[in-house]
């Protein structure tokens, strides 16, 4: 079920402007208004009341919607839904959430584990970068953010001076994929991190974000192309055939050594369920070691 068409009722629009200026993406707001368009296709052929609308509805829709979509992409689909379906939750035009509801099918087999990195790597690509070069600074910070608090890029790109406590050294990650807003202690390598972008490699700007772009007007940086692009450069320069989210792999991964449990691991990742902090997570080698070949390591 792919609706070409863009017209949507005014409602759609109001949302559309307010996720314009959430995500600054304009491919992410082309996306969204094509499935806006298939969903209000959906409604006037079922003639269903958007205010009215069950999560069996929904899943129907989704059913037909995602017919001819491959699997990352039904989850790409199902994701922008729930967006939409929060907002118009929290401004009262559904008397329920059902954005918590619209989950993806269970998935019985991955064809690749998780991947992590050694911590010799990690120092590498720490190490690999340029601390006086803006750009490198910036990199330099996103991968602390990334490594030493597990954020996911859209929420790296989405931090404000605002967020930062550097007095209480925690940082307010507002926009989560479990909806839950988080306080997330700073390390003070992090913290030092944070400080020698802010002066020394973050232009000057009227904008309250974090991160900008290196090249006027400053906007604010762009997920794929300013976050997760330096990163992966990064790692291709030091010979790793890696993305980024080896990076966030290997703090779910080092959350487990140290100790955590799967429930204090999925907090810190922001999960909304326990099946996806376990996607996450390999066996715990040292710990096996340990219990069954009896070493001290």
């Amino acid at each position: 079920m792919k609706e070409t068409a863009n017209k949507i009722p005014e409602l759609f629009e109001q949302y559309l402007d307010y996720y314009s200026i959430q995500v600054r993406r304009m491919h992410s707001v082309q996306y969204m208004r094509q499935i806006l368009s298939g969903l209000n296709l959906y409604l006037q052929k079922s003639n269903i009341a958007l205010c009215k609308i069950s999560i069996e509805q929904i899943d129907h829709f989704l059913a037909l919607y995602n017919k001819n979509y491959a699997t990352a992409t039904c989850r790409i689909n199902r994701s922008f839904l729930r967006e939409f379906l929060k907002y118009f939750y929290r401004n009262g035009y559904i008397k329920k959430n059902l954005a918590p509801l619209v989950k993806s099918p269970p998935e019985f087999a991955r064809s690749k584990p998780p991947k992590f990195l050694r911590a010799k790597e990690v120092e590498k690509l720490f190490s690999s970068l340029d601390l006086c070069v803006p750009k490198d600074i910036r990199t330099y910070v996103t991968m602390h953010l990334v490594y030493y608090l597990g954020l996911r890029p859209r929420e790296i790109s989405m931090i404000t001076l605002d967020d930062i406590s550097f007095r209480q050294k925690e940082i307010f990650i507002r926009s989560r994929k479990n909806y839950s807003p988080a306080h997330l202690p700073l390390p003070d390598d992090t913290i030092k991190a944070i400080t020698a972008y802010i002066v020394g490699g973050r232009p000057k700007s009227k904008h309250r974000t974090l991160f900008l772009q290196l090249v006027p007007p400053y906007k604010p940086v762009n997920i794929n192309n300013d976050v997760t692009y330096h990163i992966r450069d990064c790692m291709q320069k030091n010979n790793l055939s890696a993305t980024t989210y080896w990076l966030r792999h290997s703090y779910a991964q080092n959350l487990l050594e140290s100790g955590a449990s799967i429930y204090e691991i999925k907090e810190m990742m922001g999960h909304k369920t326990i099946d996806s902090t376990h996607r996450y997570l390999s066996i715990h080698v040292n710990l096996m070691r340990e219990i069954i070949l009896d070493e001290t390591l």
